[in-house]
């Protein structure tokens, strides 16, 4: 069905308008500023259409599109996404092909057009082993990154050809690099900088399309954080709309504007640290928590089972004592 609409005359245009009016929506709550995908399922889905891998690919590109242009919409300021795994180049040499010709072809039409780096002012950073990538290729990206440079009002990340682990490992080289140099202190924070995303904000909501339940080692040192949201949607890529996005971006603004993370763990929203005043730690000790209560109650009857205890071992060893006596004072008789 929703094939057949995309076809009505005024569907873009209306598409866009939706995407606009709902991007305003959304950015009356909180919104995600880093937000990841992986956009998993086109071959998936082009199986199951009986089409070739490359159109599934090709449909996957156009999915991202409108997926990016309502995230820009909404106020989003980073967006990462999986274009390419470094494990991807295990596949057969034909789908290799394939991938690195549509992504010369598609990327020529943004260095040629642009429209939607120039509507949202989006400068596209390329992260991963480029190394690994041919040359006229790297070329073509390269050119992208150089048009987009001075683009700031937000930021497309494109993991091409990317993995965590590679990623890490980078960031230990550089690490290591920078300490013959000057003296470095090693934390984690040092390590986070030396990632491909050390000039992003942390990530706040990664995004996996076709049902599969892992990360495919796509950034597991950034999703780690107690404040990062992961979901995972059943349907595959191609076929994920704008409007199943939306409805992930109100869920993680609802929980975060609730609850104070965007998971909606937690009875209550606030924390001792966020209270700012004298009338935030009233309203703080005045709101029911009811946890806390439950776990005061459970202390105070531990507390009386404790006493009731102690008093009635201290009256056993009372009983005991005036026993040990009457045993003394007989055996004293006896002796005499």
């Amino acid at each position: 069905m929703s094939d057949w609409v995309s076809t009505f005359p005024g569907y873009k245009q209306a598409l866009s308008s939706g995407k606009k009016f709902f991007g305003r929506v959304i950015q009356t709550g909180p919104v995600p500023q880093h937000v990841g995908i992986i956009m998993d399922g086109n071959r998936r889905y082009a199986r199951t259409h009986k089409i070739e891998i490359k159109e599934g690919h090709s449909l996957g590109f156009n999915t991202m599109a409108n997926i990016l242009e309502l995230l820009y919409e909404c106020g989003v300021k980073v967006a990462t996404v999986y274009a390419f795994s470094i494990e991807n180049f295990n596949r057969t040499s034909y789908e290799i092909k394939w991938l690195m010709d549509l992504a010369k072809s598609k990327f020529a039409q943004i260095n040629q057009n642009g429209l939607l780096c120039e509507e949202y002012g989006v400068r596209i950073k390329l992260i991963g082993n480029l190394k690994l990538l041919p040359a006229d290729v790297l070329e073509i990206l390269r050119e992208t990154e150089e048009i987009t440079k001075n683009n700031t009002r937000a930021v497309l990340n494109v993991c091409f050809p990317y993995t965590s682990r590679d990623e890490m490992t980078h960031a230990v080289k550089s690490i290591v690099s920078e300490s013959t140099k000057e003296r470095v202190i090693i934390n984690e924070d040092t390590l986070a900088r030396h990632l491909y995303t050390g000039n992003s904000p942390p990530l706040d909501l990664l995004v996996r399309t076709s049902g599969t339940y892992r990360l495919s080692d796509f950034l597991l040192w950034q999703c780690v954080s107690p404040d990062c949201a992961i979901v995972f949607v059943e349907k595959l890529w191609p076929e994920f709309k704008p409007w199943d996005m939306l409805k992930i971006l109100v869920n993680w603004g609802f929980n975060k504007y609730w609850y104070g993370n965007s998971s909606g763990s937690g009875l209550n929203p606030r924390t001792l640290r966020d209270l700012e005043s004298d009338t935030d730690l009233e309203l703080f000790n005045s709101t029911p928590h009811v946890g806390f209560e439950r776990r005061s109650e459970l202390d105070d009857d531990e507390e009386e089972e404790d006493t009731d205890v102690s008093s009635q071992l201290g009256t056993e060893e009372e009983t005991m004592t005036s026993e040990d006596d009457a045993d003394a004072k007989v055996n004293t008789k006896i002796a005499q």
